[in-house]
């Protein structure tokens, strides 16, 4: 038996899983988070044996919230769904230990085996997300898609600096290098244009 937590924003996906998974594997549900924030105290509280959470969710991402995790529950097992498989981002959750990734599209007889697999210590990248990785070629850096990231959020300068952890500055610099490389005029043109090639 796998216990998960189930963290995805989609409200339609998340629930068809949660009925899904106990039917074609040996998988218990213990809770269903809404979004990042949400998946973080559901996790401290249930402890899974995986986690299985979206990578793009509002608030608080899917990256973020697993940071958090990881700090408070360094063996934390988990499943990342995606949509794009942005060689930054993979390579972002790779650091963070992240031990799974399956797209969001896959059958959830595929996604039981997987999580069977996870919860017994082997990690498993699904072939179309490790060749859209490889292949999808980025020119931003992982910290300037991370600011450009929150700008779609609607947040200032000030706001991003505190919520990467970094000087104001540095992000102005970080927003600067990701317009020159984009060729826009500003950073919600910038972050615009990333999240129209699907970079963020």
């Amino acid at each position: 038996m796998t216990t998960i937590v189930l963290a995805d924003d989609e409200v339609l996906l998340r629930r068809a899983l949660a009925s899904l998974l106990p039917l074609v594997g040996d998988v218990t549900v213990l809770a269903e988070a809404v979004d990042g924030d949400d998946a973080v105290r559901a996790t401290l509280a249930h402890r899974p044996d995986v986690l299985v959470i979206d990578l793009e969710m509002p608030g608080t991402d899917g990256l973020a919230a697993v940071a958090e995790i990881r700090r408070a529950l360094p063996e934390q097992v988990i499943l990342m769904l995606t949509r794009h498989a942005r060689p930054g981002v993979l390579r972002k959750a790779l650091r963070l230990g992240v031990q799974g990734f399956v797209s969001k599209s896959a059958d959830p007889t595929h996604i039981a085996e997987v999580l069977a697999a996870l919860h017994a210590g082997r990690r498993w990248v699904d072939q179309d997300v490790s060749a859209a990785a490889i292949i999808d070629d980025v020119p931003l850096t992982d910290r300037e898609l991370d600011v450009l990231r929150v700008t779609r959020e609607g947040y200032s300068v000030a706001e991003i600096a505190g919520r990467l952890h970094l000087a104001q500055g540095t992000v102005r610099n970080y927003l600067s290098s990701a317009m020159q490389k984009t060729q826009t005029r500003t950073r919600h043109e910038a972050a615009r244009y990333a999240r129209e090639r699907d970079w963020i």
